[in-house]
């Protein structure tokens, strides 16, 4: 997984070759039409400025290169207009579409109105601040979790374990008027274990953003206590937020609680944490009746608007309220065109007509569940029932809605050029995206999506085709996406300044894909109907993949942008490729051919040649069937990759064994080449890249060569653990080999559930075709599912957490936590869904 944070920086992107004009470059919409139409009169207007006093014709293609990379692709959106609005989808305008707050919930809008929770634990001494939390954090000791139920819509139940506390966090939608309706939460907060003597007081903090000219009209009451906030905002229209007083959990009897509000300019989203820190400065009495008062730290006790901003900076308001565990907490949305008409019976979705919404919706979703899933049906027990359950909810309950402007760095074609360069900003986009972690990853990655959207939609095509269209709108006029999405002040505060770049030279492997084989092969009308208006920018996208990273002989194909070969080095990374530190060719060169870029072209040209057949496009099938058939004739692949003398497929390029890393002080650890020296061979690294044309089913039942990758996979001392395949075989001279003294290993031997999910998938195949490996094939897919699912839940049921990647000694989970992301994929190999 190319995660920045955890790499150095990628090496300065190299030149792509040209590209033609993408298909449908001709249609516009009024927003692409118009950015393409001012870029395309500032490029005449350089060319003949270029003409006119000599200038370089190699710089002004270099000059309009950087403008087509810094403009949208003009084909139509694959999404309706305004799709994001209450007006066209108001089921999904609100969400918990902030992935990274332990709870949190915002309108799909470039400015939303923001809700989340805050809480601590007060401390019994004074002076001592209370550990303020609020955004999932790696490190901050909270844990396990997540999402119990989430259905991606309308309802979710969380867990959080936070010390002695054990809060829930539950939420319910209802739907009505014209501005996505109604919700209400419930937070719970109970101690871990029962019978504890003496539990400290907590305090909630209940808070409204605004990023705007939005209006806040907040009603105070006694001691300090909101009645209500009455808002207005254009897309919301009229609405009240109202924090009712809390209660015994499971009933309605009231507990006494403190309350403390602040109110003041919104400081940035990523300040708010801050904010509420170094207010909560004052100490307070906690008087219950007949009860000693406790001291806590509090907010300022008056509602006074606080550090005014400037006019249109937004507002933030914050209720606080204090008091002992066990206790619940309902927080109310009510819109003001869904109480229209509503009997005053149902007006507020509170107290016991929110549990009963609650316990209805837990049934419709263990039911739905069930129905979609059948692991019940399949024979799994009920603990691999509750992990089916928890790792759809967590993927769910991990989409977000970003809305900002990346940086980038455009490929002027001249080679080495960029490292002059400075980033750029790419136009402000919309991003509705699954993450791959709450707390280490909570943004978009295109590498991880696609695998994301095969267990969503089995669950919900609709949000497939929600997702698929946003990030099919990321598409310069070229047809590049960038890899990693970091939309957003909240997003961009999450990654250190030097990974804020995407190089519009550097691809990904394109799992968008994945998806829609599954579209293409169910046919439904929806899926067939959205896939229509996608195509031209399925198309760009493809044909910039296939013309940018086209390598040094045809039908080869070379990741742009491998590190440089540094002296700290092992082997230089190859971050685009998504396998970050996978060993490649040692001396990096315009000569390398990668084998799993080329698998994956293969498999595009396959499906897109097959899409646009479906469709009827004939122009861009006549293009796509020579490529795609090419590209899967027998022997081109043998021609290119097959390595006889290690008896598998492999890269191709500058490359010697002869590479360690030795300490020589007072550098430390250094790369040192010993003989022989690099040359052009085949790379020995035997673990998952030799496996792609069997995980992309790019080999026929009976060819030769399935016989081999099936054996080295089967093989303890190369790939085969008990906890499943391995990402380098034991055997290598990079098996679990720091990369430099400070970059641990990280493709380099551990267990990774997407590559997994492929092999599993690739093994179901060949176990259930005529061929000469059926049997082979089936008997190693029984073995390794077993593997696979009993280790992830044995982890899961050990720490509470499914985990980025899994140790090949002993199992256990590594990597950062929660990643709810492919890991996921765990539900749909327990129900053998490929």
């Amino acid at each position: 997984m190319a995660r920045g944070e955890r790499r150095r920086r990628a090496a300065a992107a190299e030149g792509a070759r040209p590209l033609e004009r993408a298909r449908g470059a001709g249609r516009r919409d009024g927003r692409a039409g118009g950015a393409r139409g001012s870029a395309g009169g500032a490029a005449l207007a350089v060319v003949v400025l270029a003409l006119a006093f000599g200038l370089s014709g190699r710089w002004v293609l270099a000059w309009l290169r950087v403008r087509r990379a810094l403009t949208l692709h003009p084909a139509p959106s694959a999404l309706p207009p305004d799709s994001s609005s209450p007006a066209v989808a108001p089921e999904l305008f609100w969400g918990t579409y902030r992935p990274h707050v332990y709870f949190g919930m915002k309108t799909r809008s470039p400015k939303p109105l923001l809700t989340g929770l805050m809480w601590a634990q007060q401390g019994a001494t004074p002076g001592t601040p209370p550990k303020l939390r609020h955004t999932c954090e790696q490190g901050d000791g909270v844990g396990p979790y997540g999402w119990e139920f989430h259905d991606g819509l309308s309802f979710g139940r969380q867990h959080i374990y936070d010390g002695a506390l054990r809060l829930t966090t539950e939420f319910v939608k209802r739907s009505g008027g014209h501005h996505g309706g109604d919700w209400s939460w419930r937070v719970t907060v109970e101690p871990q274990a029962s019978g504890t003597p003496s539990f400290p007081l907590v305090s909630l903090f209940f808070y409204v953003v605004t990023d705007g000219q939005e209006v806040l009209l907040p009603e105070v009451g006694a001691k300090g206590q909101l009645k209500f906030i009455s808002g207005h905002t254009s897309e919301l229209g009229d609405f009240r937020l109202t924090l009712l007083p809390p209660t015994t959990p499971g009933d309605t009897v009231p507990k006494h609680g403190s309350y403390n509000v602040f109110w003041s300019s919104n400081p940035g989203l990523p300040l708010l944490t801050d904010m509420v820190k170094s207010h909560l400065n004052s100490w307070f009495h906690h008087r219950p009746p007949g009860a000693s008062p406790e001291r806590y730290l509090g907010l300022p006790g008056s509602l006074k608007w606080e550090e005014r901003g400037p006019s249109g900076q937004g507002q933030f308001l914050v209720q606080q309220v204090t008091l002992k565990a066990p206790f619940s907490v309902e927080f109310v949305f009510e819109s003001g065109s869904a109480r229209t008409g509503r009997d005053q019976a149902s007006e507020q979705l509170v107290g016991g007509q929110l549990t009963r919404a609650l316990e209805s919706h837990a049934a419709a979703f263990k039911e739905r569940f069930e129905r979609t899933f059948q692991l019940k049906e399949k024979g799994l027990s009920p603990e691999e029932q509750a992990l089916g359950q928890v790792a759809l909810s967590g993927l769910l309950g991990g989409i977000g809605y970003f809305y900002g402007q990346g940086l980038v760095l455009p490929d002027t074609g001249m080679e080495g050029s960029e490292q002059k360069m400075d980033p750029s900003l790419f136009p402000p986009v919309p991003l509705f995206s699954g993450v791959p972690s709450r707390s280490f990853f909570p943004r978009g990655f295109l590498w991880d999506e696609g695998f994301h959207q095969l267990v969503v939609q089995r669950w919900d095509p609709h949000l497939t085709r929600e997702a698929l269209g946003h990030w099919l709108g990321l598409l310069n006029a070229d047809g590049w996406i960038g890899r990693e999405q970091i939309l957003g002040d909240e997003a961009r505060a999450r990654v250190p300044p030097e990974f804020l770049v995407q190089r519009a030279a550097h691809a990904n492997p394109p799992t968008l894909l994945l998806p829609v084989i599954h579209m293409l092969e169910g046919r439904a009308p929806e899926d067939l109907a959205f896939l229509r208006r996608a195509f031209p920018r399925l198309h760009a996208w493809f044909s910039w993949l296939h013309q940018s990273q086209a390598g040094p002989v045809p039908l080869s194909y070379r990741w742009r942008g491998r590190d440089l070969a540094l002296p700290t080095l092992l082997n230089p990374k190859t971050l685009p490729s998504g396998l970050d530190d996978y060993p490649r060719a040692s001396h990096p060169s315009a000569a390398e051919r990668h084998l799993d870029l080329r698998c994956w072209v293969t498999l595009g040209a396959r499906v897109l040649s097959q899409l646009a057949e479906e469709l009827g496009e004939t122009e861009a099938a006549a293009e796509l069937g020579p490529l795609a058939a090419s590209l899967e004739a027998a022997g081109s692949l043998d021609e290119l990759h097959w390595a006889p003398e290690l008896g598998v497929f492999a890269d191709f390029g500058n490359h010697t064994k002869a590479v360690q890393l030795k300490s020589r002080p007072p550098q430390g650890l250094v790369r040192v080449v010993g003989r022989p020296p690099p040359r052009l061979q085949y790379v020995d690294a035997l673990g998952y890249v030799s496996l792609f044309p069997l995980l992309l089913q790019l080999l026929e039942p009976s060819s030769p060569r399935l016989g081999p990758l099936l054996d080295v996979l089967a093989d303890s001392r190369h790939l085969w653990s008990p906890f499943g395949l391995r990402s380098l075989s034991a055997s290598s001279l990079f098996y679990k080999q720091r990369n430099t003294e400070h970059d641990p290993p990280y493709w380099r031997g551990a267990v990774w559930l997407n590559i997994n999910y492929l092999a599993l998938g690739a093994l179901h195949h060949y176990g259930r075709v005529e061929g000469p490996h059926k049997v082979q094939a089936a008997k190693l897919y029984r073995e390794l599912r077993a593997n696979v699912v009993s280790n992830v839940r044995q982890q899961y049921q050990a720490t509470g957490f499914l985990w980025e990647q899994y140790s090949d000694q002993d199992g256990r989970g590594m990597g950062c936590r929660p990643f709810q992301g492919w890991t996921s994929l765990v539900l749909l190999i327990m129900a053998e869904e490929y």
